[in-house]
């Protein structure tokens, strides 16, 4: 059986964006599922595990990005990494460890 890609629109509210902090949360989160998690900004595709790729897309708030998530947890990993780009990540105790 093939595993079918999920794809979900976000947009990032964060006032600062996806900059640091945020990123390296977002790249955690992502690194818990065993999907293959990948983040498109205009055309631009990066791997949504890595921090470093997360920061080439120069995200800032108003951004609309589409992740996508291929493999058995795809689900589960686009609603919590959605979840994650759609609140303000400045607001950072609103996000569960």
């Amino acid at each position: 059986m093939r595993d079918e890609t999920l794809t979900r629109q976000v947009t990032v509210r964060s006032s600062n964006g996806l900059h640091a902090r945020p990123a390296d949360l977002f790249s955690q989160q992502a690194r818990r599922f065993e999907s293959k998690i990948e983040v498109v900004k205009e055309g631009a595709r990066v791997d949504g595990k890595s921090i470093l790729e997360l920061f080439t897309l120069a995200a800032v708030q108003g951004t609309v990005l589409t992740l996508e998530a291929t493999g058995p947890d795809a689900q589960a990993a686009l609603e919590t990494l959605a979840k994650l780009i759609e609140i303000d990540l400045a607001n950072e105790e609103m996000i569960d460890h």
